[in-house]
């Protein structure tokens, strides 16, 4: 089984799920491998109204609106060279746990990877929000989910709020310092968004060892900061911070 946690504001969550599948694609044991997403918030206290996310580069790292423009179009290269679609002006950043509620109410009903898909490509490949009001049941609908239950389901804050929180403790719990953040097998993690290779070598490690835990790549600290995040953690060429509780 492999395990992901990533957050829906997180760029090179987008990326990493990508690389990750193509590695995936070319594994000789794909048909037996379960991928399972779990949750994680780049910042639990990010409002709940969008804001734009390149003000929010600038005025997190003291940087010029040219310099956080720039960062913004680096990850959007990043993007576009794995063949994912990316709108890079007007792209915007909110609270991300109903997202991630809705998720866990997908999960139950077998459309939990539909959903993240859509939810990836409404914050990243479209122009209008992904925060929008109304527009977390229309993705929920889309993705198969029946609207009505979905709207219930937002509307009850605590709903499924309990295993949001859990994906998040156990993530920490395992030494999870970024996002995206891998486990495969429950013994061998990668963080942040590697190469394909890298996936590739820890699919095939998972498949043929039973080691401890160990961690490939970098933290997923960087230098970009995207939306999220605090105390100067954030988005790097590798992954996007996770902040210190």
């Amino acid at each position: 089984m492999n395990t992901s946690w990533s957050d829906i504001n997180c760029p090179w969550c987008y990326i990493g799920k990508a690389r990750f599948e193509r590695a995936l694609a070319g594994f000789a044991h794909r048909g037996e491998v379960e991928v399972v997403h779990r949750s994680f918030e780049l910042d639990p206290r990010s409002p709940h109204q969008a804001r734009p996310v390149v003000p929010l580069i600038a005025a997190k790292y003291g940087i010029g609106l040219e310099q956080a423009e720039a960062a913004e179009q680096r990850i959007a290269d990043n993007a576009r060279a794995e063949g994912l679609a990316y709108v890079r002006a007007g792209r915007d950043a909110a609270n991300s746990f109903d997202m991630h509620r809705m998720l866990h109410f997908a999960a139950e009903h077998g459309r939990q990877a539909a959903l993240l898909d859509l939810l990836y490509r409404a914050n990243f490949a479209e122009e209008a929000s992904a925060f929008a009001p109304g527009r977390l049941v229309e993705l929920a609908v889309e993705a198969g989910l029946d609207g009505e239950r979905a709207a219930r389901v937002l509307a009850d804050r605590e709903a499924y709020a309990e295993a949001v929180r859990e994906d998040e403790a156990t993530a920490s719990a395992m030494g999870a310092t970024g996002v995206p953040f891998f486990v495969f097998d429950r013994r061998l993690g990668v963080s942040g968004a590697q190469p394909a290779e890298t996936f590739t070598a820890a699919l095939e490690q998972a498949w043929e060892s039973r080691t401890v835990l160990t961690l490939v790549g970098g933290d997923g600290a960087g230098e970009n900061g995207g939306e999220a995040g605090n105390g100067g953690e954030g988005c790097g060429p590798e992954g996007c911070a996770v902040p210190r509780r």
